[in-house]
């Protein structure tokens, strides 16, 4: 694990407990399959992130723990844990912009916390985290029957971090992607590359997606009409003002 990997945690504003935790498990990882680095510049990230994958199925199935992984609980809450840990280092590995690394994969959250990205894209991260935070509290705001199934921290899939993953009041599972400002037509895509992750990580589930913006571009608008099941939501801020004495 690279030294300055505390550091790009600490610069993205996470909590102390979150950074250590995150270590922990990078750490833990490595000991069991060697320098995830490494793995990922010899081509092994999707292998990796496969033998840490454990749907409800293969819990109703009561399958033993596919991982090297030596760990007492349940095995699905910490494959998860452990499998989140190493997408996120991915991502770091990938905003770091280390040759092969590059292009590994495409995570919308975290590589625009680097310092060398532009004021205003730190804003919008900022402000697309605040957004997740009020939507995380008021998710019934969004869609009622709406329940959070992600621990509340974002699930990470082989492409990247899911804002918020939800199951709806008819048993689907829901892909919550947040955009502060106004959206580009890439953002079908990352959406439906998230809800496709999920359909390999959990078969026969039944899944949604809604995009939650400021304002939609045309291309985005019109994407979204020829796919079913996605949908789309847009925001507002509303300011009030009370005059103190």
């Amino acid at each position: 694990m690279r030294s300055d990997y505390r550091a790009w945690l600490q610069n993205a504003d996470y909590q102390e407990n979150t950074i250590t935790a995150q270590l922990h498990r990078v750490a833990k990882v490595e000991q069991s399959y060697g320098a995830i680095d490494e793995i990922v510049a010899n081509g092994g990230y999707e292998a990796l992130i496969s033998e840490l994958t454990y749907s409800t199925a293969d819990e109703r199935l009561d399958k033993p723990n596919p991982s090297k992984l030596i760990f007492d609980g349940n095995i699905r809450n910490n494959l998860q844990s452990y499998k989140n840990a190493v997408v996120r280092y991915v991502g770091f590995l990938q905003a770091s912009q280390d040759g092969p690394f590059a292009g590994t994969i495409e995570d919308h959250r975290i590589a625009p916390m680097l310092p060398e990205q532009e004021p205003g894209d730190k804003q919008r991260l900022s402000l697309e985290r605040d957004m997740q935070a009020a939507l995380r509290q008021n998710i019934a705001l969004l869609e009622p029957g709406l329940t959070i199934v992600d621990d509340g921290l974002e699930r990470g899939v082989l492409s990247g971090f899911i804002d918020i993953l939800c199951r709806d009041a008819a048993g689907n599972l829901v892909v919550v992607e947040l955009k502060a400002g106004k959206t580009d037509a890439r953002v079908v895509g990352q959406t439906l590359g998230y809800m496709g992750d999920l359909m390999d990580e959990e078969p026969g589930a039944r899944l949604r997606g809604i995009i939650v913006a400021h304002e939609f571009d045309r291309r985005t608008r019109s994407a979204a009409k020829a796919v079913p099941g996605l949908s789309l939501f847009s925001y507002s801020i509303t300011f009030r003002f009370q005059e103190e004495a």
